[in-house]
């Protein structure tokens, strides 16, 4: 396959992904609002949960998109130095987007800032968001989807602490969060809170831990342990399911993180709808994909 048939391939299958993945919930998304729904015991909470369900039922089999708000498009990409579609990725993921407003449709989220006009193709100054990593001496190519609307991910918050102020701070400015803004988004929440060693920093691994899946720990024990305290505590709010009290709060908490300057210790905090529109893509370099996040789905 030439260079030129393998991006119109890639960006034909990105495309459908993108649009599949706001119609379908990911797998894991999908068993943790069954787990929370079988938990609760309240018969508004229930009911509530049966709505939701039916929700994703009929954008299924209508093929519609399952919010109306199908938020800005963003990618992160874990792409091998030697993949060989390295250099035209981002403009494909552009056009993947462009294809995907036509015609899953999508709704159109890119508004340029300043000039205050809608694009109309979801596509603008610095959108989609493409966030690199390379990995030297690999061939495949790894992307996260994510479609990060208004209410949740978007209005993230940030902070540095001072270092005295320790992980009792994390966890204060987590919990001072969740009981303000966080109900901004549609409950149950998956909480992402990265720390790190600066806000920039700190805000992308906070977005990256709401791309991991539901039930996954990290892989620091300290760290492990903050995330179920900052469950059983966030749980402990009774937000329940579209915040009208419940026996869950969350879906989960997932904390990244990474070495930091001695003086500061920076946190950010995003949170997802129960509506987490993310997908899970990989390819090889013969250009074979496997999904990860949704089984079902197919071309």
């Amino acid at each position: 396959m030439d260079k030129q048939k393998a991006a119109q391939k890639m960006t034909e299958v990105m495309a459908k992904f993108v649009g599949y993945t706001g119609k379908v919930l990911p797998d894991d998304v999908t068993a943790k609002l069954r787990e929370l729904s079988e938990r609760e015991t309240q018969p508004l909470a229930k009911e509530i949960y049966k709505t939701m369900f039916e929700n994703q039922r009929l954008a299924k089999q209508l093929d519609r998109p399952s919010c109306q708000d199908t938020g800005v498009i963003q990618f992160f990409v874990r792409c091998g130095a030697n993949f060989p579609l390295i250099g035209e990725l981002e403009e494909l993921l552009r056009e993947a987007v462009l294809r995907a407003t036509r015609e899953a449709p999508l709704r159109h989220n890119s508004v340029e800032t300043f000039d205050e006009y809608n694009t109309g193709k979801n596509v603008g100054k610095g959108t989609p968001s493409v966030f690199w990593e390379i990995v030297p001496q690999s061939s495949e190519c790894e992307i996260h989807t994510y479609m990060a609307g208004g209410g949740c991910s978007l209005p993230g918050k940030a902070i540095v602490l001072m270092p005295g102020m320790g992980y009792e701070g994390v966890v204060k400015f987590v919990m001072d969060i969740m009981t303000s803004y966080g109900i901004n988004a549609c409950p149950p929440l998956l909480v992402g809170v990265g720390v790190g060693t600066s806000i920039d920093v700190a805000s992308l691994l906070s977005k990256k831990a709401l791309m991991r899946p539901l039930g996954s720990h990290n892989p620091n024990e300290r760290a492990a342990l903050t995330e179920k305290l900052l469950e059983e505590s966030i749980n402990k709010i009774g937000l329940g399911p579209q915040g009208m009290s419940g026996a869950s709060s969350v879906m989960g908490v997932h904390i990244e993180n990474c070495a930091r300057h001695p003086s500061v210790i920076a946190v950010a905090i995003n949170v997802g709808c129960w509506s987490h529109r993310k997908g899970h893509i990989v390819w090889d370099e013969q250009l074979n994909f496997a999904v990860k996040s949704h089984k079902e789905f197919a071309l």
